[in-house]
C-alpha cells in the first residue's frame, strides 16, 4: 500500500504547474517544500531551441496563409485543414512508434473534446469581431494576452512570478501597441466580443499547458491527435454553415486546379509542423511565455510587411518594435534568472 509520503510525491508530480516558483535568490526546495514551476526545470538552450523553430514556422505560416488566403479566402476551411493536416500526422507517428496512447477516463475525455471545443469557440469569435473592429484595434486588444494570462495564473492556481517579471511585461504591451497603432475603430459588440476572443486565447493556452504539465500529463503528440480530430470536424461543420463549401464549389465547378492542390498540401503540412512546435514550445517555456511570444510574433510580421510587401510605418510603430523587443529582451532576462534561482545552488 502507497504511504503517505509517496501519495504526496505523486501529487507532486502531477501538478508541477500549480506551484508558485522561486524568487531571486532563494534557494532550492527542500523535498517536502513546493515544486518547482515546469519551464523552470528546463535549460535555457531548450527554450531558445524550441523557440526559434515556434517562431520559424509560426512567421512562415503567417506570411503562407496571406498569400493563399488571397485566392482561397476560406478560413474556415483553412481551419479544417490545419487541424486535419495535424490529426493525420500525428497518427502516422503514432503507427510509427513515436509515442504511444495514454489511457483515459471519461471524465479525462470530457476534458479534452471541451478544450477542442474552445479551440473552435476561440477562432469564431476572433472572425466575428474582425468584422466589427478595426484591425489595429484588433491587435492592440491581442497585445494585452500577457496580462490576462498573469491574473489567470494569479488568481486561478495561486501562482505569483517575481515583480521584474510583472514590469518586463509592461513595455512588450506597449510596444506592440505603438507598433500596430492606426486607425482604432470598435463598435460596442465588437469591443465586447473582442475582449472575449483574447480571454478564451489565453484560457486556450494556459489549458494546452495544463493538460500536458498537469494532472494529464500528455505529451505534445498525444494532446494534439487527440485534440485536432475533433477540431477538424467543428471547423469543417462551421465551414458547411458559413457557406463557405457552397461558395467554393460555385466558384470551382471543376474542383480544385493542381496548383491549388499544391498549395494547399504545403500549407497543411507547414500548420502541421506549426502544431507540434507550438504544444511542444508551451510545454517546455510555459503559458505566459507563449502569449509574450505572440506579441514579439505581431512586431516581427510587421517587420516582414516592410520588408516583403513594402508596407509603410511611421515612427511611433517603429518605436513601438523597438520598445517591445527590449521588454522581450528585459523578460528572458528574468526568466533566466528565476530558472537558475530555482536550480539551487551547484
Amino acid at each position: 500500500m502507497a504511504t503517505l509520503s509517496d501519495k504526496m510525491a505523486t501529487k507532486e508530480k502531477m501538478d508541477l504547474e500549480a506551484q508558485v516558483p522561486l524568487r531571486s535568490g532563494q534557494s532550492s526546495p527542500s523535498p517536502g517544500g513546493p515544486a518547482v514551476a515546469t519551464e523552470y526545470q528546463v535549460s535555457g538552450w531548450t527554450k531558445i531551441y524550441y523557440l526559434a523553430i515556434y517562431f520559424m514556422c509560426n512567421i512562415s505560416l503567417t506570411i503562407y496563409n496571406k498569400l493563399i488566403l488571397g485566392k482561397f479566402a476560406y478560413p474556415w476551411t483553412l481551419t479544417a485543414l490545419h487541424a486535419g493536416s495535424a490529426s493525420i500526422g500525428c497518427y502516422v507517428l503514432l503507427m510509427r512508434g513515436h509515442f504511444s496512447l495514454t489511457k483515459l477516463t471519461f471524465q479525462q475525455n470530457t476534458v479534452l473534446v471541451l478544450f477542442s471545443i474552445l479551440f473552435t469557440v476561440n477562432i469564431a469569435t476572433s472572425n466575428v469581431s474582425l468584422a466589427m473592429v478595426s484591425i489595429p484595434f484588433h491587435q492592440i486588444m491581442r497585445s494585452t494576452c500577457p496580462a490576462f494570462a498573469v491574473l489567470i495564473y494569479r488568481f486561478r492556481y495561486k501562482r505569483v512570478y517575481h515583480t521584474d517579471t510583472y514590469l518586463s511585461l509592461i513595455p512588450v504591451v506597449l510596444g506592440v501597441g505603438l507598433t500596430t497603432y492606426g486607425d482604432y475603430y470598435f463598435t460596442t459588440a465588437g469591443f465586447i466580443l473582442t475582449l472575449l476572443g483574447v480571454i478564451l486565447a489565453v484560457i486556450k493556452t494556459v489549458a494546452t499547458n495544463r493538460i500536458m504539465t498537469g494532472a494529464l500529463a500528455l505529451s505534445p503528440l498525444e494532446t494534439l491527435l487527440r485534440m485536432s480530430p475533433l477540431a477538424f470536424a467543428q471547423a469543417a461543420i462551421c465551414a458547411v454553415l458559413s457557406g463557405e463549401v457552397a461558395d467554393f464549389r460555385a466558384h470551382n465547378p471543376d474542383g480544385p486546379s493542381r496548383m491549388m492542390v499544391f498549395a494547399l498540401l504545403g500549407n497543411g503540412l507547414l500548420a502541421f509542423f506549426l502544431n507540434v512546435s507550438s504544444f511542444s514550445t508551451n510545454k517546455v517555456a510555459g503559458a505566459l511565455t507563449m502569449t509574450v511570444c505572440g506579441n514579439i510574433k505581431q512586431c516581427l510580421t510587421v517587420l516582414l510587411g516592410i520588408v516583403l510587401f513594402g508596407v509603410k510605418v511611421g515612427f511611433l510603430n517603429g518605436l513601438g518594435m523597438v520598445i517591445a523587443m527590449a521588454g522581450a529582451a528585459w523578460y528572458s532576462a528574468v526568466e533566466l534568472r528565476t530558472k537558475r534561482a530555482s536550480s539551487g545552488p551547484k
